[in-house]
């Protein structure tokens, strides 16, 4: 099964949608621009949502549920948020069907069903949610307000991508409210390390810290934080994106607060987000050429066990053993399959095993069980080796842990590998086409040469790191003096 993958090498983009269809994560849909997320693909977002949702609450936070829809009016409240997202709407118009007169059998839109005002479906929440906080909100002793969601939204994109950019899409949105700046950007900071450590404790995918330029924030906030990650393609994608708003959305809805002075003061706020889009980024930071490679603290799977009989009293002595290993492996925490499916051989159960990239495989044959061993494969290196069956919990706990982090440190090495320091503007345009990754360069500050290098390369300012050192430089582009290097690269 996994020769039927188109290669990396051969066609990166291929590769990654024959990798999601043929790994079982998701499916093309009858609505144009969605996708099915098939149960192997939910429960590797399940994993990554629980484990987030405890980092979310572990910092203070909880759980709550906003309207899918939003008057236009509300939407158009803060006007850089609604111009920002006004191409990407889906718009709701009428309430109700009817029996098309001219076609039996077929529908239309019943034109006496139009609703009074138009209503939004949501590509973010700002707007519904500062609009409910104004009811919420009265003293200084109604905030902080930490609040999460987890729901779908809709962006509709003219070209879309399993995972990546699809018009409707799974993520979760924090918004909260404080009493001031400085409570409002610890938030935002707060929030972007969780991001951070959790991309990297978790996913086992290194990322630069980072703050967008002018032109690539949020639309509406006065600063965007974010994560970025570099693909093995060497193109970087932007994992999580954390947003103090100032306070735009407190005068857009009017929200206020009497202060412990017993002044009326605008309410400060953030927002902050990670979507369906990290299991794209899973998928193209670690898989091969044979299929998924998933870390294995949120893979749906961290064992498999597949039998290796000849006849029923072998393949019931196996069983028998296969049913203590199991037991002592969910004991232990591990997420375990026992494959007996007697409508598929050993050898397609290993390729198919290694294609949804479970990270290890045991084999158990009779042979086994006479030396009191099992043969153990790990997906990562793909290496086998003889482990005796006494204390294989603990072995296996182990090697878990060990092929984690043998996914960050591969992941950190290429990155490492492809993370470039640039002075030279011929330079800079040979490395994007032919070594692309992570180009770190001097800018002169500008909104006009960083529009004029994405126009003339198709690269973008991922972000100014965090803590950057400061070094004097001259623009790539326009050999302006720079007080310090950016991070540019083409992206998904």
């Amino acid at each position: 099964m996994s020769k039927e993958l188109t290669s990396r090498s051969e066609d990166y983009s291929q590769w990654y949608n024959d990798l999601i269809i043929k790994g079982s994560l998701a499916d093309y849909s009858a609505v144009r621009g969605c996708m099915v997320i098939k149960p192997y693909g939910f429960a590797l977002w399940e994993n990554m949502r629980d484990q987030l949702d405890r980092m979310f609450k572990e910092t203070g936070h909880q759980n709550a549920y906003f309207p899918l829809f939003v008057p236009k009016s509300l939407f158009e409240a803060e006007e850089k948020n609604a111009e920002g997202f006004a191409k990407e709407c889906a718009v709701v118009t009428h309430y109700r069907l009817k029996t098309d007169p001219s076609s039996p059998g077929k529908l239309m839109v019943d034109p006496e069903a139009k609703l009074e005002e138009e209503l939004v479906v949501r590509p973010t929440s700002e707007a519904i949610i500062w609009n409910t906080y104004k009811d919420w909100i009265q003293s200084y002793r109604d905030l902080p307000i930490l609040i999460n969601q987890w729901a779908n939204v809709v962006r509709w994109e003219m070209r879309t991508r399993l995972f990546l950019r699809t018009a409707e899409f799974l993520w979760q949105e924090g918004h909260t409210a404080h009493a001031s700046k400085e409570e409002a950007i610890e938030e935002t900071e707060k929030m972007l390390e969780v991001y951070a450590t959790f991309a990297e404790d978790f996913m086992a995918l290194p990322v630069i810290r980072g703050i967008k330029t002018p032109g690539e924030r949020f639309a509406g906030a006065e600063e965007t934080y974010c994560i970025e990650a570099l693909m093995q393609d060497g193109k970087a994608l932007q994992a999580g994106t954390s947003h103090f708003l100032g306070q735009n959305f407190a005068k857009a809805f009017d929200v206020k607060f009497l202060s412990k002075e017993n002044k009326q003061e605008y309410v400060w706020a953030t927002s902050w987000g990670v979507s369906t889009r990290l299991i794209g980024a899973l998928v193209m930071a670690h898989s091969d050429d044979s299929g998924l490679v998933l870390p294995p603290r949120i893979a749906p799977l961290q064992v498999v066990i597949v039998p290796i009989y000849k006849g029923e009293e072998q393949k019931t002595q196996i069983g028998e053993k296969a049913d203590e290993l199991i037991k002592k492996f969910k004991a232990a925490g591990i997420r375990v399959k026992y494959d007996d499916n007697e409508n598929t051989r050993p050898g397609w159960k290993f390729a198919e095993y290694e294609l949804k990239g479970v990270p290890v495989r045991i084999a158990l044959g009779a042979r086994d069980l006479g030396a009191s061993v099992v043969e153990v494969a790990r997906r990562d290196t793909k290496e086998k080796t003889s482990v005796p069956l006494e204390g294989i919990e603990t072995y296996i706990i182990n090697l878990l842990e060990e092929i984690q982090q043998n996914l960050y440190n591969r992941a950190l090495k290429f990155r490492e590998e492809n993370t470039i320091e640039v002075d030279n503007w011929n330079e800079f345009v040979r490395l994007l086409d032919e070594k692309p990754g992570f180009l770190s360069a001097h800018w002169d500050g500008t909104a006009e040469t960083e529009e004029a290098i994405k126009e003339k390369t198709k690269a973008t300012i991922r972000c100014i790191p965090l803590h950057n050192k400061k070094e004097e430089g001259r623009c790539i582009l326009t050999g302006r003096p720079s007080s310090q290097r950016v991070i540019f690269a083409r992206a998904y």
